[in-house]
């Protein structure tokens, strides 16, 4: 056994050595691996995501697995050509049409603020309707100016992601057979971990890794359901208060919502601006409604499907969250809440396992 797991040590060494001296006489040899990877990558991200949509069929109805499979697939593919051949040239259309009709929602307010009456002529005493004149200019010029160059940037990104379609495409013909056979990759895993490792830090090893799948699956998975659910109401909302630029806003307020805590206000905020532009009215009733919405969600519809699977207390989600938006952007603020929730567990087993060493009770 000795033997074997010298030699286990060696091929390991062998490999890492080939690598460097690849990465040595190649100087581009990380571009030349990620795109090797790609599909790979692209592939563990759908079936990570899938398969608890997997398990849920499984586990409900006692079809063939390649049956589930194939289900699973097509709802897949069923949302993303909905996305691209519905929701997306309408929610550009909509940011086309908005950056069109800035200028006339500018003067409408311009007009709107000189013949209001009233105590705006006593705040003007004061200089604050010059002020915030000015500030209503200066924000819709820098929307004017910057919704078509963002457009224009928003359409780069697809044609990259077009370029990208190859590797899309084979990913997610490799997640198929990840699906279909996870537990024989499941098996190997813990075979080689075993190799590797002594028994008791193999023991670890894959417990913890247990933990991180558990904790990003269970939230990222949860919170994209969630948000679709919040995007729907939104959506059906808008349509019943007639509110132009329906779709834009439920796009908005769904993405938005992935983010515990900050996100339904930051949703909040462009939703209402953007109502603003041409009714102050309705734009009132948007905030109210998306409020009463995000309220819904935090009372009630998100914890009926995260339930308490994220184990931290709000003060520790707000700082991950806070931490996480002030180092990394929108994507620490995303990967903030599961990743605390890491953290925390291999800080208790760190915590239980002194406690243990010193013999004191968790009860003092």
């Amino acid at each position: 056994m000795k033997k074997e797991f010298n030699y286990i040590k060696f091929y390991i060494l062998l490999i890492i050595s080939f690598l460097i001296w690849k990465f040595v006489d190649n100087s581009d040899f990380f571009g030349t691996i990620s795109k090797i990877f790609k599909p790979f990558v692209w592939a563990l991200l759908i079936a990570f995501f899938l398969n608890s949509l997997l398990k849920i069929l499984e586990s409900n109805f006692k079809f063939k697995r390649w049956v589930n499979v194939l289900i699973v697939y097509i709802f897949f593919y069923g949302i993303i050509i909905l996305f691209f051949t519905i929701i997306t040239p309408r929610v550009i259309d909509s940011i086309k049409n908005l950056a069109k009709e800035i200028p006339y929602y500018a003067n409408e307010t311009r007009k709107w603020l000189s013949k209001t009456p009233g105590f705006l002529a006593e705040i003007d005493k004061f200089g604050i309707l010059d002020y915030i004149k000015n500030s209503l200019d200066e924000l819709f010029g820098k929307l004017g100016q910057s919704l078509t160059p963002m457009l224009n940037k928003t359409v780069d990104q697809v044609i990259a992601l077009t370029s990208n379609l190859i590797n899309f495409i084979l990913g997610s013909i490799i997640s198929v057979y990840i699906l279909k056979d996870k537990e024989y990759f499941r098996h190997n895993l813990h075979k080689i971990t075993y190799a590797i490792f002594p028994v008791g830090k193999a023991d670890t090893v894959l417990e913890v890794f247990q933990e991180i799948k558990e904790a990003f699956s269970n939230f990222f998975v949860g919170k994209l359901l969630d948000s679709l659910i919040i995007g729907i109401l939104c959506f059906i909302g808008c349509i019943i208060m007639k509110v132009r630029y329906g779709l834009l806003i439920s796009l908005i307020v769904g993405i938005t919502n992935m983010i515990p805590y900050f996100g339904p206000f930051i949703g909040m905020i462009p939703a209402a601006i953007i109502t603003l532009f041409y009714s102050p009215f309705k734009a009132l009733w948007v905030t109210i409604f998306i409020f009463l919405l995000q309220q819904f969600d935090g009372l009630y519809l998100g914890p009926k499907i995260l339930g308490v699977q994220v184990g931290l207390k709000p003060f520790w989600i707000i700082l991950s969250i806070l931490i996480g938006g002030g180092f990394f952007g929108v994507w620490g603020m995303l990967f903030a809440v599961p990743t605390a929730a890491v953290i925390k567990s291999l800080l208790g087993r760190y915590v239980d396992r002194q406690f243990k060493r010193k013999g004191i009770s968790m009860d003092k």
